[in-house]
């Protein structure tokens, strides 16, 4: 007999009633589980996403190990880059590192449409995870900004002082380029929710790094163009970067539907800050390393503000890391739905 579909992540996104708080993890399939890091021996990033059942296993593995309410689709946010014409490797111990970095208006005018045909292993993947999962599937993308910072830094940055320079110095160049990235991002995405993603979220890993008038005079009008032309597929677009509490205001006011927030911003500031939109976190991932009462305690705490509208998604306030206990997260998430169904039954 087939299990019934947990469809409360979207529920909950749709401010439905749920009897539990759904949860899911950034980077749940990765490094700290002895299963992945087998695989890590002998395949790459590439080689795994590449490998459309290999892919699937990874993806949904975390979500039968776990319990959580949602899988992500295990890939890399350089996966289109190559599409593009940019020569991007991932080097163990480093990060993505690209050959033919952004320097000049001709750098940007070689670059390619982006063209979805070019990985059909992704959506090969996701036409198999919507075979065996029984839970929602979400798909992602890097955000312009992010994208960008790699493709002018050549790599992982600490200060962006090159993608900075080059945003305020050749603005002409970076709109070119964040033209190009919003158009890649849109199709992108598009092509995920053709394959058969229920949800996508936008990473905007390093966009903390600007200011808020930055953000609104250099990035914002790209992501408000990306959203709005999402809008029309009618999945749930989630919004996430770290170290960006400063721009939730900004992220709230885009026509998306979550606003994910790191542990920087307690669920609480953010309400009183005018978003009334759904959100989602945020558990700094250094607690899963604290005594269990220590976790438990915090996890009440955003719990009990998570839950006092609806619209709360679970998460942490950035990814897994390797040191991390599957046994822990496995608890916490047992811990997640337990505490929040008593809490919703003793409120009906």
């Amino acid at each position: 007999m087939m299990k019934k579909f947990n469809d409360t992540f979207l529920r909950a996104i749709r401010g439905e009633q749920i009897d539990h708080v759904p949860v899911w993890y950034m980077r749940q399939a990765g490094r700290y589980q002895a299963e992945y890091r087998e695989i890590k021996k002998t395949r790459t990033l590439f080689e795994i996403t590449h490998d459309s059942e290999l892919g699937a296993y990874v993806t949904e593995l975390p979500v039968k190990q776990l319990g959580v309410d949602a899988a992500i689709l295990y890939k890399d946010i350089m996966t289109p880059l190559p599409s593009m014409g940019v020569d991007v490797e991932i080097k163990s111990g480093i990060g993505p590192v690209i050959a033919n970095p952004i320097r000049t208006m001709a750098d940007v005018e070689a670059l390619q449409p982006f063209n979805r045909e070019d990985i059909p292993y992704i959506y090969e993947t996701i036409r198999l995870l919507r075979e065996r999962l029984e839970v929602p599937l979400i798909g992602f993308s890097g955000a312009p900004f992010t994208l960008a910072s790699y493709m002018i830094e050549g790599g992982p940055s600490k200060g962006y002082h090159k993608t900075k320079a080059l945003m305020y110095g050749q603005p002409e160049v970076w709109h070119a380029l964040m033209e190009k990235l919003g158009d890649m991002v849109i199709d992108y995405i598009k092509s995920q929710v053709d394959a058969g993603i229920q949800a996508f979220q936008i990473f905007d890993s390093w966009v903390g790094t600007t200011s808020r008038k930055d953000y609104v005079r250099y990035i914002k009008p790209t992501m408000e163009r990306i959203f709005t032309e999402l809008k029309d597929t009618g999945v749930p677009m989630i919004m996430f970067g770290v170290g960006a509490s400063h721009l939730a205001e900004e992220w709230h006011s885009l026509p998306l539907d979550v606003v994910g927030l790191d542990w920087r911003l307690s669920i609480d500031e953010a309400r009183e800050r005018g978003l009334t939109k759904p959100v989602q976190g945020n558990l700094d991932p250094s607690y899963l390393l604290a005594p269990w009462e220590i976790l438990e305690a915090k996890t009440k705490e955003i719990l009990d503000m998570g839950m006092k509208q609806p619209g709360f998604i679970f998460n942490l306030g950035h990814g897994i890391f390797p040191e991390v206990d599957p046994e822990v997260l496995k608890r916490l998430t047992a811990f997640i739905h337990d505490y929040s169904k008593e809490k919703m039954e003793v409120g009906k």
